[in-house]
């Protein structure tokens, strides 16, 4: 016997790089997020992010903290002399401003990298001031766009959303 409290949603539990590229939603021109858990109480989100391309991807800051796993490439921040690669943990403290890079240097024409991100993401420009945000709301958003869009509905975010 399953035992369920009444107004908690259940457990996830599925296959993290989907067969179905729908799944992906798009961020910015070669970038896609994969959300994985979108919590509204607490703020926080859980994704894959996919990136395609050489660049510089974005310049932010986090309020609070986040933490990721490298599942495939590698990519760096301008600001460390790290690379983050395949099987790498990396933690962000809160209030760092960092810039995420995938290029020669990181050696990875790709990555594939799982992000817990708590609170926002802030994006800056390179005099630091502020160009847009990310928050749990917001990604709800975008997936909901995409997934009307490209045919799984938009309630099929749903599943991801505690």
């Amino acid at each position: 016997m399953i035992f369920q409290l009444p107004g908690i949603r259940p457990e996830i539990a599925e296959q993290a790089i989907p067969d179905d590229e729908r799944v992906w939603v798009p961020q910015a021109k070669d970038v896609w997020f994969r959300p994985l858990l979108l919590n509204t109480v607490t703020g926080s989100w859980c994704n894959l992010l996919r990136v395609r391309k050489s660049g510089v991807l974005s310049r932010h800051i986090h309020p609070s903290w986040v933490t990721g796993l490298v599942l495939k490439g590698a990519w760096r921040y301008l600001e460390h002399d790290w690379v983050a690669r395949e099987g790498s943990f990396v933690y962000e403290p809160p209030g760092e401003i960092h810039t995420l890079v995938v290029d020669e240097v990181a050696d990875a024409p790709e990555m594939i990298t799982f992000f817990n991100i708590h609170g926002a993401m802030v994006y800056l420009d390179e005099k630091g001031a502020v160009t847009g945000y990310e928050d749990v709301f917001s990604k709800i958003d975008m997936c909901r766009k995409h997934y009307a869009q490209c045919g799984l509905g938009e309630a099929f975010i749903d599943q991801y959303i505690r």
